[in-house]
């Protein structure tokens, strides 16, 4: 990428900022599912920030056992640390223990950016909880079953429940659910909270990503065959259901369901609908009806027509300048290009680049 490289650095001219690293990523066969979603956490800056002082704080030596932490972790510090601004790095060692720990990545096929963030998040999360509970055995303070990331296994003390683990990667990703149902007899509300690390939305031709949150959290009614129990009432009722935002999260990371599994065809059919993305985007379907306003820095992008070939590329928001990571090249875009990946109007289009995945983070936390 010498020249791409070096292009990149005339673009940014004087403007390239202190300290940053653009790098694009060697693709090991059908890896770009893997380098897309490395590229969107590596410009997610809190994230970054965490795993390099994770790695920094932990002396990963060349005998301690890999995971997918340390190799991340050893990517990220590999990048921030290169002397050049621009380049390209092979994530060899990532890729290696990925495919090792989940056999769903070992083959060359077409693989989904999707399931791969939210494998890797878990993953994160669960390695993190592991070394909590050694540390902890270490210092004799508390048992391993104590706490848990997804909440509490029922331990209890003096009738309280015990306090899940909350990591970093809780502190950046996580936002808290709310379930509310209501019997339509007794009008009874019960409420279930439940945690994520995104949300997966619905999509519809010509529309946006503040249509699709509200449908997200609009008012379904069960009745006949999904009739709710209530306990109250001690019987099965008429309710109406609805979800909504109890917790919003630092980073909001918003997946669009592209790829509809079609009866009919018996197989899954992409949706290449019109779905548009602001960037800057206001939540309004949280339970306390203040806004929560983020703005959007990274973007997935699935280029194709199908679910099960194509490509993927990330845009990534750096320094109020936007990028466009293609696995190993990397170029300066307009913000206006950003539209260009809302999708097609028609249903037959030669545009095959749709926005996938979205990352968008809070402004709140950077006033404060």
């Amino acid at each position: 990428m010498g020249a791409a490289g070096s292009k990149l650095e005339k673009a940014l001219g004087d403007q390239f900022p202190e300290g940053e690293r653009y790098f694009g990523l060697e693709n090991f066969g059908n890896t770009c599912y893997c380098n897309s979603v490395l590229q969107a956490l590596y410009f997610c800056v809190p994230f970054r920030e965490q795993l390099l002082e994770y790695y920094s704080s932990h002396e990963i030596g060349a005998d301690a056992e890999d995971n997918l932490l340390t190799c991340l972790a050893d990517l990220f510090t590999q990048i921030n640390l290169q002397k050049k601004k621009t380049g390209v790095i092979a994530p060899k060692r990532f890729v290696q223990r990925l495919k090792k720990q989940n056999e769903l990545f070992r083959s060359y096929m077409h693989q989904d950016a999707h399931e791969f963030l939210n494998f890797l998040l878990n993953e994160l999360v669960d390695i993190l909880e592991k070394e909590d509970q050694a540390a902890k055995k270490e210092g004799g303070t508390s048992s391993p079953s104590e706490k848990t990331v997804n909440g509490p296994k029922n331990h209890q003390a003096n009738g309280v429940q015990k306090e899940p683990l909350v990591t970093w990667v809780h502190k950046n990703f996580q936002g808290i659910l709310t379930n509310e149902t209501r019997c339509l007899r007794c009008e009874t509300v019960t409420a279930r909270d439940e945690a994520f690390f995104d949300l997966s939305l619905d999509i519809e031709q010509n529309s946006s990503i503040t249509s699709c949150l509200k449908n997200f959290s609009s008012t379904e009614t069960l009745n006949a065959e999904d009739k709710f129990f209530c306990d109250k009432c001690c019987s099965l009722q008429e309710a109406q259901k609805r979800m909504k935002i109890k917790k919003p999260p630092h980073i909001l990371v918003i997946h669009l369901k592209r790829f509809k599994y079609i009866e009919q065809l018996g197989r899954y059919k992409k949706l290449s609908y019109r779905v548009v993305f602001p960037l800057e985007l206001k939540l309004s379907n949280t339970v306390e009806d203040a806004d929560s306003e983020y703005s959007l820095f990274a973007v997935v992008v699935h280029v194709g027509s199908g679910p099960n070939h194509g490509h993927y590329v990330s845009l990534v928001k750096s320094h109020n300048h936007w990028l466009f990571f293609d696995d190993e090249n990397v170029e300066m875009i307009d913000e206006s290009a950003v539209q260009t990946f809302f999708g097609s109007a028609q249903e037959y289009s030669s545009n095959t680049d749709h926005g996938y995945i979205l990352f968008y983070e809070s402004l709140c936390a950077n006033k404060s």
